[in-house]
């Protein structure tokens, strides 16, 4: 629907894995922005974030990108190209760089705010058209932990096995590293409901945020310790005799080693480990076993770590061996970060993995898919290099990359290395809405259609798949990523198969997904109008079935996706981070998300109102620690790691503990906090460790630092 049709057009917010419904009414005036209304979705009933309420202030003229732009060989200058020469441009620099080095020495890195059929049609691009096995995309640093963790355990990945609406009904939730007063606040009402409900919640976090403030109980850990907690935790749960011993012999297999496992840290080790005192170990467990039903959630925090799939799996054993999974209200989920992080991986953007959550490796899934593509199984690539690891090929084995929807100079962990690389390519192509820092980079920027100019499908964090509707038109100068795929498939050889309308790629996308873990074919755009999304999976009925299938909001309760539907137990032993605290570097650094900005801060940083909430970084620490170094709230301090230096004011503040600093990772510039992060990768996942690396804390030059940035 175009804005010329008049009235209100339902569609979802472009931010977060909430993926809160809204309205939108087209502005009056030529030129001028939509206005946000609200909408009764399930999800969000209405509420919407400030970051919501303000995005289409990115749909103005004067926020984006409204033309291609190529960069001039003499000059060396971005300049305004039409786009038949700017998608010339972008075959023949891939071309170029498959001739001189072969299909796997062009790149592709996607991301995870791409609608399911962008995703869909970009895996579908670099096997079949690229014929490369080197595609990653973002959302591999957003919850490839807790998804690795969830298929051992599960048989499954879906980020929550059961709706948001069961939260408030269950008697006690544990979040671990999560803080969603900031960084999806509709969802908060969630917890705040669970407490008028009588139930309990326990928030696992080493900074007093704002959803720790809500909590009963707060566990504060130091960084890198989640796995410790977990295991310690279920060590309580074994020796008070609260194991449910007929689940776990019903429903599950490998206790006895898991067990085992556990038991090797007592509470006092695990005092000692993670700083929490054994008391508050003990009520947390009275909290969580005293109670008919209860959930684990766990966010970044203990995800993005160099074991955070074995944190994750530590999570998980505790709710299997207290019987919390596969009932109702009660499991494991994961709080999804990127709008549409789920639905990214689950079709074709991730190294390993093809439509509908088929691994690539496997040979049933290649003749599925590729009998949906009309190609030969045989002519599949097989899996590629994680995200950072491609990022960090390139310019070396990866000489020629396509980036769409994402901005790793701001990013990828120990990012001033990863923008070298990026500026080692023979050729760099980007699809962005803004000119972001990894655009500002290209030899070519093709501006693409944002979420109120297009429509297309999402799925959030509950394995709801949504539809976006488009409400507005796009600026005269600017086409949509599958427009872009399109041109590109057929100047690279492949006149069909790519086709622009986002329904006719759905419609493919339910035929390959068919039969998959993740099988959308059942879901249409009528269907998902008519119910307010759908959750897969949901399978097209059997022939002879009358009903269609009725999607599946809660996951398990029957049995696992597993071979025999038991739930697997995952010995793991805690070890620490990659890098701990020494001499030279005596701090523990973590990073996040604050209430205005969003990820790399392309869009959100181009808002004035979210700018004058968050204009800048900073550097929370403790009073103790800034007193020690000998500065004051607002004063600049220097965070350095062993891979480089980040300069921000200081806000000086009791929520923190004395060994960790905190800093958010919206900006780039010298205040840019993956300057300092460690890419140390999780063996199971390939997740960077995001969340802790060791840093020392000076007072830095007053000159060093934007005025704008000081409170």
């Amino acid at each position: 629907m175009s804005a010329s049709a008049g009235g209100t057009v339902d569609t979802h917010c472009p931010y977060c894995a909430l993926q809160c419904g809204m309205g939108l009414r087209p502005a009056a005036g030529e030129g001028g922005v939509p206005d946000v209304v609200e909408r009764d979705f399930p999800v969000n009933k209405g509420a919407l974030c400030g970051k919501g309420r303000t995005a289409p202030a990115v749909l103005s003229p004067q926020a984006r990108l409204a033309g291609p732009l190529v960069r001039n060989r003499a000059s060396g200058l971005l300049e305004p190209a039409p786009w038949e020469d700017a998608l010339d441009r972008v075959a023949e620099g891939l071309l170029q760089v498959r001739a001189a080095h072969g299909p796997d020495a062009v790149g592709v890195f996607g991301g995870g705010g791409l609608t399911n059929e962008k995703a869909y049609a970009l895996g579908k691009f670099a096997r079949v058209v690229l014929r490369t096995s080197q595609i990653d995309y973002n959302g591999r640093f957003c919850m490839s932990s807790a998804a690795a963790a969830h298929s051992r355990a599960f048989g499954l990945d879906r980020g929550l096995p059961f709706p948001l609406a069961d939260i408030p009904r269950t008697g006690c939730v544990i979040l671990v590293g999560s803080n969603p007063a900031e960084t999806m606040p509709p969802a908060l009402r969630y917890f705040t409901q669970l407490k008028e409900n009588g139930g309990r919640l326990i928030v696992v976090d080493p900074r007093r945020t704002r959803t720790a403030e809500h909590a009963d109980l707060h566990l504060q850990p130091r960084p890198g310790t989640d796995l410790a907690l977990a295991l310690g935790l279920l060590h309580l749960v074994v020796a008070e005799g609260r194991v449910d011993e007929e689940f776990v012999a019903e429903r599950t297999t490998g206790w006895p080693e898991a067990r085992a496992a556990a038991m090797t840290l007592w509470p006092e080790l695990v005092e000692r480990i993670t700083g929490v005192p054994v008391p508050m170990l003990r009520e947390a467990v009275e909290m969580f076993c005293g109670v008919p039903e209860a959930m684990v959630l766990t966010a970044r925090g203990p995800e993005q770590q160099s074991k955070g799939t074995d944190t994750v799996s530590a999570w998980i054993n505790l709710c299997l061996a207290t019987g919390r999974a596969g009932r109702p209200l009660s499991g494991y989920g994961c709080l999804t970060g990127q709008g549409n992080g789920q639905g990214g991986r689950e079709h074709g953007q991730k190294a390993d993995q093809l439509p509908g959550y088929r691994r690539l490796d496997d040979p049933a899934a290649r003749a599925h898919v590729a009998g949906v593509w009309g190609i030969d199984p045989d002519d599949l690539p097989g899996p590629g290099r994680s995200a950072y690891e491609l990022l960090d090929a390139l310019g070396r084995d990866v000489r020629g990359l396509l980036l769409m929807g994402s901005n790793p100079v701001v990013s990828a962990p120990r990012a001033a290395h990863v923008t070298e690389r990026i500026a080692a390519l023979d050729f760099l192509a980007v699809c962005d809405v803004v000119l972001s820092e990894t655009a500002a980079m290209a030899d070519v920027v093709l501006p693409v259609t944002q979420w109120a100019e297009e429509t297309g499908t999402t799925t959030n964090l509950e394995g709801r798949v949504l539809l976006r509707r488009r409400a507005v038109d796009p600026p005269e100068g600017v086409r949509s990523d599958l427009y872009v795929l399109n041109g590109l498939a057929s100047r690279l050889g492949r006149e069909k198969g790519f086709p622009a309308d986002p329904e006719e790629v759905f419609d493919e996308l339910r035929r390959a997904s068919a039969g998959g873990p993740a099988d959308y074919s059942g879901i249409t755009y009528r269907r998902i109008e008519e119910e307010d999304g759908v959750f897969w999976p949901c399978p097209e009925p059997a022939a002879g079935e009358a009903a269609a299938h009725p999607g599946t909001p809660r996951l398990f309760l029957d049995r696992f996706a597993t071979p025999d539907g038991r739930a697997r137990f995952v010995p793991v032993l805690h070890r620490p981070a990659a890098e701990e605290p020494n001499g030279d570097f005596p701090l523990y650094l973590t990073t996040g998300r604050v209430l205005a900005q969003y990820q790399s801060g392309a869009q959100t940083r181009r808002v004035a109102e979210l700018n004058a909430a968050a204009p800048g970084p900073f550097v929370q620490l403790h009073p103790r620690l800034a007193e020690r170094i000998g500065v004051a709230d607002g004063d600049p301090v220097a965070v350095t790691s062993r891979r480089g230096r980040a300069v921000a004011p200081a806000r000086v503040d009791r929520a923190i503990r004395p060994d960790t600093v905190f800093m958010p990772f919206h900006w780039a510039g010298e205040g840019r906090a993956n300057t300092l992060t460690n890419p140390a990768l999780d063996p199971t996942s390939r997740m960077p460790e995001f969340k802790v690396c060791a840093v020392r804390v000076e007072r830095a030059d007053p000159r060093a630092v934007d005025v704008r940035y000081r409170r």
